[in-house]
């Protein structure tokens, strides 16, 4: 079932956007560019470059040496393959809009799918200064940065300061208040390396949490403060936290901006960057201006756009003069002093605005919106949108497959899992990264698809390998996918995820011997590791309501590394408030031992049956990778370890972990070939998963289809 494989580029963002027509080009003429001593350097692109058929005729050698210039000094500095791509991408963008071309790259403004490695470095003095003003306005008043901050943009101070994880775990609640329990952050003066481990992983595991993608970033990354891995880390914490308000949920008003319930499942389904986007045109169709803006680069240079959007939206802080002026860089400073008066905080400079920095540009507009959207408050325009909202328990599970998918590093980034899904391409791209070789590729539509009936073709593909899987699929079909029956779509998305976690628990070959792992395993494993640990607690099934408190998480989470949980933290779980404290506790100690999972606290409060197995395989698979006795987590002699619980922990059985054995992956990461092959720990040709139950929603829709 295997497909064609070419160039692969370990990037998926980077790889999406090349065919396999240009890559092995592009690879050829990179190779061609190698010096005497096999290495190229910046200073060795410009021969090649100008070239290049998107290139050529619009720059000269010295033009391009120029452009990588400014985001690498060093001339001689080495780079690899996917730097080459990423400079020929920015090249590419500048001849674009030096054309003045409509034809903008599809990667222009979706910064949510961009990933945190950086073109060349690219992310300049500009944008630093404008990430460094942000966290000294959102967290110069925090009691523990408050003696670091204000930072000076000019100097490294902010790398050196992300090296211990406290800045970034902090930034990371200020985008989505309440995504990390602090009390889960070491934050000592002087942390020993295996707290500041702790906190790089928490912050990565967070960072997926509440949708950023770090398929290319580990916690070395954030330990050497690489500036521009950092940078892009940062640049979509700060992204994510501006455009937060840019649904229907947190601001039903939006409804405004279409005319009926076709189009409100359409806006529901736009990225939060192209719902801006949709926002600002209708203000400025509005206002008469005459033109469309699709970008926040070209489209916003002349600053146009910005003197009509602020004129309507804010006219007692504007003048028609600021259209009067010629002179752009004069006009687009005047704009900001506009801004200003509506308390807009300054994340760009004239010359940012002037030369068309998306990144700055967007969040811009992004603040712009937040002060004020000029959305009408008709009480029956933001009830029909809280209909078209779901139910609570849907609406988790909901973010956390859409969080759980992003997190695997596919090329196509999800905003609305509901109706992402629907043409069944993204279902497939993630069957290929769990199960490589399961798709025909030949057989399927890549968006956009106009045809109805390749959506079904796609979404019928998707339902015959999750049968291949043994999913419990029982008279459903590729069209219940396409008519975004939400049910089906979360019960398969279920079965696929629980499919994974067991996969990578079976293939932890020294523990399961290669056998089929099944829920039972799972919660044999967690009341047996309690009870080793000498406690009394127990879980009779994954939807057992005295898991509610929390307490058996936090002894199975000290059962397995006895550092970890501060039981001075630890509350009784008596009260709605303390049930919540214990589960918030309990996610954040577990992403910091670096389980990677994408419930809330309510999920655990609830017993939220999924989630409690997904959180308890979580732990388990982190636990059977690290070998016993001492391991590099060990805190240095003389460091103080955190207070372990009161109960005295017993020594676990005597076992022997072979390190070649065990696998680095986590559960919700990039998925590589052998871990999920047919041939990984098995002889059979291909995985069989045995279903314990059927799944619930699969059965309603068999007796209806029956009935």
């Amino acid at each position: 079932m295997s497909g064609f494989v070419g160039v692969i580029v370990s990037d998926p963002w980077l790889q999406s956007q090349f065919t396999q027509v240009e890559l092995p080009s592009l690879k050829s003429k990179f190779l061609s560019t190698r010096n005497q001593s096999g290495h190229v350097t910046v200073g060795d692109l410009p021969p090649v470059m100008v070239k290049l058929r998107a290139v050529s005729g619009m720059f000269t050698e010295d033009e391009i040496k120029a452009i990588l210039g400014e985001s690498c000094t060093d001339m001689g500095e080495e780079i690899d393959f996917e730097s080459f791509l990423r400079a020929y991408l920015n090249l590419q963008a500048r001849a674009t809009a030096k054309l003045g071309s409509s034809k903008k790259l599809k990667n222009s403004t979706s910064f949510l799918k961009a990933t945190t490695t950086t073109l060349l470095h690219t992310i300049g003095q500009s944008e630093k200064a404008s990430y460094v003003a942000h966290i000294n306005s959102y967290l110069g008043e925090d009691p523990f940065l408050n003696k670091y901050l204000p930072l000076d943009p000019a100097t490294n101070a902010l790398f050196d300061l992300v090296k211990d994880g406290v800045l970034l775990c902090k930034l990371i609640n200020v985008a989505v208040p309440g995504t990390i329990d602090e009390r889960a952050i070491n934050t000592k003066r002087v942390l020993n390396p295996w707290e500041r481990n702790e906190n790089h992983t928490l912050c990565l595991n967070s960072a997926k949490a509440i949708g950023c993608t770090v398929v290319n970033i580990g916690t070395q990354d954030l330990i050497e403060g690489r500036p521009h891995l950092l940078l892009g880390l940062i640049s979509q914490i700060i992204k994510i936290q501006l455009l937060a308000d840019l649904n229907l949920k947190k601001t039903p008003q939006l409804v405004e901006l279409v005319d009926d319930s076709k189009d409100v499942e359409e806006l529901m389904g736009l990225a939060p960057e192209k719902v801006l986007l949709k926002w600002m045109n209708f203000h400025l169709k509005k206002a008469g201006y005459k033109k469309q803006v699709s970008n926040f680069s070209s489209d916003v240079k002349d600053g146009e756009a910005y003197a009509y959007l602020l004129n309507t939206l804010a006219p007692e802080h504007c003048s028609p003069s600021t259209l009067d002026t010629k002179d752009l860089t004069e006009r687009a400073n005047m704009i900001l002093e506009h801004a200003e008066k509506l308390d807009c905080k300054r994340y760009l400079t004239p010359k940012d605005i002037v030369e068309g920095s998306p990144n700055l540009n967007l969040a811009f507009v992004a603040q712009i919106f937040q002060h004020r959207n000029g959305l009408s408050t008709d009480s029956k325009n933001i009830s029909f949108a809280e209909m078209m909202t779901d139910d609570a328990q849907t609406s988790r599970e909901e973010r956390c497959f859409r969080l759980w998918i992003n997190s695997l590093g596919i090329a196509t980034y999800i905003n609305n899992l509901f109706e992402d899904v629907r043409n069944g391409w993204v279902l497939l791209e993630l069957l290929e990264k769990i199960f490589p070789g399961s798709v025909n590729w030949k057989q399927a539509s890549k968006p956009p698809i106009k045809m109805p009936f390749r959506k079904v073709e796609n979404c019928n593909q998707v339902i015959k390998i999750g049968k291949q899987l043994n999913f419990s699929l029982v008279n459903v079909a590729g069209n219940d996918i396409v008519q975004g029956n939400k049910k089906l779509i979360l019960a398969f998305l279920w079965q696929l995820m629980r499919f994974t976690m067991l996969q990578l628990l079976k293939n932890l070959k020294f523990h399961s011997q290669g056998k089929e792992m099944t829920d039972v395993d799972i919660l044999n494993w967690a009341n047996n590791e309690v009870k080793r640990s000498g406690r009394t607690t127990h879980m009779e099934s994954f939807k057992d309501k005295n898991l509610s408190n929390g307490i058996f998480f936090l002894e199975l989470l000290s059962a397995v590394e006895p550092r970890v949980v501060n039981w001075n933290l630890v509350t009784k779980g008596e009260s709605d408030e303390e049930k919540k404290l214990n589960a918030t506790y309990i996610i954040s100690v577990a992403r910091k031992l670096g389980c990677s999972i994408f419930l809330l606290p309510e999920d655990i409060m609830e017993v939220n049956q999924k989630m409690i197995l997904t959180l308890t395989a979580s732990i388990m698979y982190w636990s059977l990778q690290q070998p016993v006795g001492e391991s590099e987590s060990t805190p240095a002699e003389g460091d103080k370890i955190p207070d372990a619980s009161p109960t005295a922990s017993m020594d676990s059985e005597n076992e022997t972990v072979l390190a070649g054995e065990v696998s680095n992956l986590a559960i919700d990461d990039a998925v590589s070939d052998t871990a999920l092959s047919p041939q990984a720990g098995n002889e059979e040709s291909s995985p069989k998963v045995k279903n314990e139950e059927p799944s619930p929603e699969v059965e309603e829709k068999a007796t209806l289809d029956k009935k």
